[in-house]
């Protein structure tokens, strides 16, 4: 047994759809939560930066005494995690590898990804699919705007509709398309009205919680907490998050702005 938090870290709101499986899965867990929201968005910026910003969110978890870490981001995943796992002795865990799993259990052939610019130049998604189902097409596309929209609050309205239609236009015959950026989830309805019933839409918080609880329960570190408790850190609190997240997780979220415990980039 382990009574630490578990920490979750992203940019922006977009990890709180991966907050909300984890805390459905391990529901004697708690956890504490760090959106950089201040220096989002990731996408758009260099390797060497997504590395640097990925640390600061490593080191403040760790600071706060949590026992794993979910980078719950799909860019500093595909750009960081190799770089930051051998750095600290503690288990981090990324959203790509615990996605892929899944789809080589489902044998899916053509793949859609969408993701942010940053993941997708990095060919996180496609590497990971490719290296276990090798007979595996994998399609595609950077959605720059979208995860900018979802911070918004702006992801089931006739603006989310336009921009996804364009998006997705390039597809050609997928048969499972995953959402590779964690903000995405927030898009479900309005990317279901485009692709059809046909393309199963792979959430990957779903993956990213089982692989949690699996590496949990394989330490014997699982807790006993009678009630849960999420605590919610932010680089910036003038944003949006709070609505957002209030409405994903139907409870609701009062984040705390990160002040001198940690030291961030300006």
């Amino acid at each position: 047994m382990d009574n630490r938090p578990i920490g979750v870290f992203d940019s922006g709101v977009g990890g709180m759809t991966v907050l909300k499986e984890l805390a459905k899965q391990l529901p004697n867990e708690n956890f504490i939560y760090l959106g950089d929201t201040k220096r989002f968005p990731y996408g758009s910026k260099s390797k060497e930066s997504i590395i640097e910003l990925t640390k600061d969110g490593v080191e403040f978890l760790i600071n706060k005494g949590v026992k794993l870490i979910v980078i719950a981001c799909g860019t500093a995943t595909s750009q960081a995690l190799e770089e930051v796992q051998p750095l600290y002795n503690i288990p981090i865990i990324g959203v790509i590898e615990p996605t892929v799993k899944y789809i080589k259990e489902i044998n899916k052939k053509q793949i859609g990804v969408i993701a942010t610019a940053g993941t997708i130049r990095s060919k996180g998604w496609e590497k990971a699919i490719l290296k276990e189902l090798q007979t595996a097409k994998v399609q595609s596309i950077a959605c720059p705007l979208l995860a900018p929209m979802v911070e918004e609050g702006w992801y089931d309205n006739k603006i989310a509709e336009l921009a996804i239609k364009e998006y997705l236009k390039p597809f050609n015959k997928i048969d499972a398309i995953i959402l590779g950026c964690t903000h995405y989830p927030l898009l479900t309805n309005v990317i279901k009205k485009q692709i059809g019933k046909k393309v199963e839409i792979i959430n990957i918080g779903e993956h990213v919680a089982k692989e949690a609880k699996a590496i949990l329960k394989n330490n014997d570190q699982m807790a006993e907490h009678k009630e849960q408790r999420i605590d919610t850190y932010l680089t910036e609190t003038e944003c949006k998050f709070n609505e957002v997240a209030s409405k994903l997780l139907g409870t609701e979220v009062k984040a705390k702005q990160v002040k001198e415990e940690i030291e961030f980039l300006s």
